[in-house]
């Protein structure tokens, strides 16, 4: 190839005639696009690569390439709201690839045979200090361990996990998992200090000789509201109840109890106060199509028999009786009163308003800056105003899920590396995506996606018993294979086959192909035929410039 030939990444408009013969107009090339699964992922994976190795059962190899990553896949194939899905180009073709299952599968696999990552990276004599072992945490750790650096984690709850263990259920989230993904962490050297707050940054940088440090303490606090109340029952807040009920210290619920929000936090409060025995219903100010929550937690409250009252805002309470004001959506989307009330009878109120962070201990630490809500500034490489000091997770400004600050942590540590190097880190330019306008899905055909086994609902109020299962190992296989591989030749042989003047060359398994301009006359076959849109062709005068 040509070093000095023009940009050849965006594919020319090919609605003019091809000529072949002496004079060709375009070349076929194979290059490699961005697939949308892994566009779309917050923790920056490379979904396609290790769908690719678990088509053939490669799952070790498959789960190297997650945990370059993502350290924590089968905490993300159970929690994640898999984004990558909702991008899938197979969902306009049938279904999206289920891909968090094959996730929790692979992820499942490492734990029960103890699979740890090989650190490559030379040792190096930085140590740095994560405040927080959340999420964002834990990445953290795990890619600066990864990188050679020396790590201390500290976290204020007595076990690590941060909301994962004290906001997430057990249902959705089985502690085995949690601690098994944590545990791995600590065998790559990771240290764990708990039950340790930090009340002075400085301080603490100064006294254990850091060299940088990374804040994730998540938001814990939950939002408060003033309802005019007169001898109501207990009001508490969905944060604190959530980690009350995981620390073994459940408040006693009486029989009817009333969640206000409707958020995942409102969906989770509400469930687990269904497996204490309350009989819960949820009071919200919208309609579910402007809803926070995520579609699949909404519905799977519903199908346990939460009670949801929609377009529904609360006034006052007397005793167990709530007044409530109707709503309606206005044109943009938000709620308005209407005037109209009703009355619902319930004995206690969740509230689950959204949460906020306890941001006070960094106020002191000078450069430091922070938004209106006490989230903290940071810049493009996660760095706060004071040099050395990183922030991430649900303490500065982003959407609050798990795969979202998972990749803070990572984006954290690469950036956190160069700065202990003096080398800055700077990320690959992005490829173009591979959209599903470009593909020729002739190779494939339509079939349903796989789907996870649930807990009966009749078991599910029993207790915290995990209610969506895992895939075997031949549906994994299967749901693998559905990948269409967009974007990235998986050497299907349909240039190969179809090219008039056998300019294409079989390097072997692989190794994928290569093209013989002397015989290639840019009649643009293959282009037409490759069913993932791996073949771009380049004009011949861009080229050759």
């Amino acid at each position: 190839m040509n070093p000095n030939r023009k940009d050849l990444t965006s594919p020319p408009d090919l609605t003019q005639e091809r000529r072949t013969g002496p004079i060709r107009l375009h070349r076929p090339i194979y290059l490699d696009l961005l697939p949308p699964c892994n566009h779309a992922c917050p923790a920056g994976e490379n979904i396609q690569a290790w769908l690719s190795l678990a088509t053939e059962g490669r799952y070790r190899e498959a789960w190297e390439v997650i945990v370059k990553d993502n350290p924590m896949p089968a905490i993300h194939g159970r929690v994640c709201y898999h984004p990558c899905e909702s991008n899938c180009n197979r969902k306009e073709f049938d279904e999206p690839i289920s891909i968090h299952a094959v996730e929790r599968f692979i992820g499942d696999m490492a734990l029960e045979e103890g699979w740890t990552p090989t650190i490559h990276a030379p040792k190096s004599d930085k140590r740095v200090l994560v405040v927080g072992a959340g999420p964002s945490g834990l990445s953290c750790a795990h890619h600066l361990a990864l990188l050679g650096h020396t790590v201390e984690v500290v976290d204020a709850a007595p076990l690590a996990g941060g909301m994962m263990r004290y906001g997430i259920p057990a249902y959705r989230l089985p502690r085995h998992i949690l601690d098994g993904e944590i545990s791995r962490i600590e065998r790559l050297g990771v240290k764990f200090t708990l039950n340790h707050r930090v009340d002075s940054l400085v301080d603490e940088l100064r006294e254990g000789k850091f060299d940088a440090s990374f804040i994730a303490i998540g938001a814990h606090i939950g939002k408060k509201t003033e309802i005019p109340a007169r001898d109501a029952g207990k009001i508490l807040d969905a944060v604190s109840f959530l980690r009350d009920v995981e620390s073994g210290n459940a408040p006693a619920l009486g029989r009817r109890v009333a969640i206000y929000g409707g958020g995942n936090t409102a969906m989770d409060a509400a469930r687990v106060a269904m497996r204490l025995g309350s009989d819960p219903l949820i009071i919200y100010r919208r309609d579910r199509a402007n809803m926070p929550a995520h579609e699949s937690e909404a519905d799977e409250a519903i199908e346990e028999g939460v009670d949801i009252h929609w377009l529904r805002t609360i006034k006052s309470i007397e005793t167990t009786t709530f007044t409530v004001e109707k709503m309606e959506i206005d044109e943009k989307g938000r709620p308005r009163p209407t005037g109209i009330f009703e009355t619902i009878e319930a004995d206690d109120l969740i509230l689950a308003l959204g949460q906020d962070t306890d941001t006070g201990f960094l106020r002191r630490v000078p450069g430091i800056e922070f938004k209106d809500d006490g989230t903290v500034v940071v810049d493009s490489q996660m760095m706060t105003g004071q040099a050395g000091i990183f922030a991430g997770g649900d303490m500065v400004p982003s959407d609050r899920t798990v795969t979202i600050v998972v990749g803070h942590g990572k984006k954290a540590a690469r950036n956190i590396d160069g700065y202990l190097r003096l080398d800055p880190y700077t990320k690959a330019p992005q490829k173009p995506i591979a959209s599903y306008d470009k593909l020729r899905l002739w190779f494939f055909a339509g079939v349903t996606k796989a789907n996870q086994p649930q807990m009966d609902l009749t078991q599910r109020k029993d207790g915290f018993g995990e209610v969506v299962g895992g895939l075997t190992d031949e549906e994994v296989r299967f749901e693998a294979k559905r990948c269409f591989s967009c974007g990235n030749c998986f050497e299907c042989d349909g240039c190969f086959g179809a090219c008039p003047e056998d300019a294409i060359i079989k390097l072997g398994p692989g190794k994928r192909y290569q093209i013989n301009f002397d015989k290639c006359t840019g009649c643009a076959t293959c282009f037409e035929q490759c069913p993932c849109h791996a073949i771009t062709m380049v004009p011949e005068a861009a080229w050759e410039a």
